[in-house]
């Protein structure tokens, strides 16, 4: 195998691989020979094929892939000796692959950019601010009125009494399209909460000023993109019965909302409030954190960028935000997105980031353990509830997915490991402070 150096242009690399033909010859002609006592064919035993037939028949194959382990070997060769990493997927192609014929020298050209050096800093001179918030009593009872609210009662209004919005009316209706009642289109006793918009858009505005024992006939359209195909677009007209009118009542704050949130009394329930409010406290005070540590790196570290990354992160980060500022845009079709020059800068600081933080994790060793990995496909799972065994197929399928739900973990290992090193000071303060300064955070 000869390599020649085609391109050294800051992080630019290319390089001429020669593979001689020979040399690919003899593999072939190898492994026909270690497949020989096998290979049965018609008209001969097995193991007794001539070799030439072989070559007849699995030659042209056998040196495809030949000639395919031959390049992948050269170049981890190459990476091996040149200790180069690439940025990227390197760009590979065959010289004179439409000419080429068996028995010729192989010739490949490779370009890809590479990582650059990437330099050490001193961790331990990071000084960081860690904010620190002690859930308060009021915070407690906020919160626990919020439970309240949410799990509220309601009650019976007096008959006669018209329905608002907000109002529970309890319902019999049945469905019917062209005076057709339709499957599914039919229930009793349902409690409704008007405004909830959980039933077919139009569907319980018509029930506000409803009274009791009224009975009356709502008419809806079905949604054009409605999930049964055979009612989407269609004029539906729902006779309804007002059985019952209640209004909301806030549970009250005692013992029994405790039991109704998992929780052996009001006490018991206050605690687990009080830390799961410290939890969030403590994951707010993080990023702003983790956020003033990538400031002083940015800051301090200092290194050449792999053209090719820094382009790539800008078209993703303007891809993103167009679809951001135009979320009624869900296709593709919209055409090329060009970059802005504070896209390019977002870029350049996420790339450089990205490669400071993989440094440091390589020459620490920092890994994602299978636990680590197990527990985010479950957290992700439950995004889909009964479809949780094939997400976690989907996964084991999807290098892409795995590397979508490692990084973060990968990151946040990392950021630990650096805080552990730095001065941090930590400041109390109240949780508006704590979240005044989550605001003021800028997106990265």
């Amino acid at each position: 195998m000869q390599v020649n150096e085609t391109l050294n242009d800051g992080l630019k690399r290319g390089y001429e691989i020669t593979i001689p033909g020979a040399e690919l010859e003899e593999k072939v002609t190898t492994k026909l020979k270690e497949a020989q006592p096998e290979i049965e064919l018609k008209g001969f035993r097995k193991g007794k094929v001539p070799l030439a037939m072989l070559k007849k028949q699995f030659g042209q194959r056998m040196m495809g892939e030949t000639m395919q382990e031959a390049v992948d070997g050269a170049m981890n060769e190459h990476f091996e000796k040149s200790g180069d990493r690439p940025a990227m997927q390197p760009k590979v192609e065959m010289k004179d692959g439409e000419n080429w014929k068996e028995g010729d020298d192989v010739v490949v050209t490779i370009e890809y950019e590479a990582l650059p050096e990437i330099p050490e800093f001193d961790a331990s001179a990071l000084k960081l601010e860690r904010l620190v918030v002690t859930p308060s009593d009021e915070a407690v009872d906020e919160a626990l009125n919020g439970l309240a609210e949410n799990a509220q009662n309601f009650e019976k209004k007096r008959k006669g009494t018209k329905a608002k919005d907000g109002d529970q009316v309890v319902i019999d209706f049945e469905g019917f399209v062209a005076g057709e009642a339709f499957e599914g289109g039919k229930g009793e006793d349902y409690p409704l909460v008007l405004g909830s918009n959980s039933f077919i858009p139009g569907f319980e505005d018509q029930l506000v000023g409803a009274k009791q024992e009224d009975e009356l006939d709502v008419t809806v359209n079905f949604p054009e993109q409605y999930q049964a195909e055979h009612l989407a677009g269609k004029e539906a007209v729902f006779k309804c019965t007002v059985k019952e009118v209640r209004a909301p009542a806030p549970a009250e704050v005692n013992d029994e909302l405790a039991k109704k949130f998992g929780a052996e009394d009001l006490d018991a329930l206050k605690a687990q409030i009080k830390e799961r409010l410290a939890t969030e406290y403590q994951g707010a005070a993080r990023q702003i954190l983790k956020r003033g540590l990538l400031d002083q790196l940015d800051g301090q570290v200092s290194f050449e960028l792999p053209p090719a990354l820094v382009e790539a992160e800008a078209k993703q980060i303007a891809h993103q935000l167009y679809h951001e500022e135009h979320p009624e845009d869900q296709g593709h079709n919209h055409g090329e997105v060009e970059p802005t020059e504070e896209h390019n800068k977002l870029a350049e600081r996420r790339v450089r980031l990205g490669l400071l933080l993989a440094e440091v994790g390589r020459k620490e060793e920092i890994e994602v353990t299978d636990a680590e990995m197990t527990q985010a496909v479950m957290n992700q799972a439950r995004q889909y509830p009964g479809q949780e065994r094939q997400f976690f197929e989907f996964v084991q399928q999807n290098p892409q997915m795995q590397q979508q739900l490692r990084a973060p973990i990968f990151e946040d290992k990392v950021i630990d490991h650096v805080v552990e090193k730095a001065e941090v000071t930590d400041k109390e303060v109240t949780k508006e402070e704590l979240q005044k300064a989550i605001e003021s955070l800028d997106e990265l």
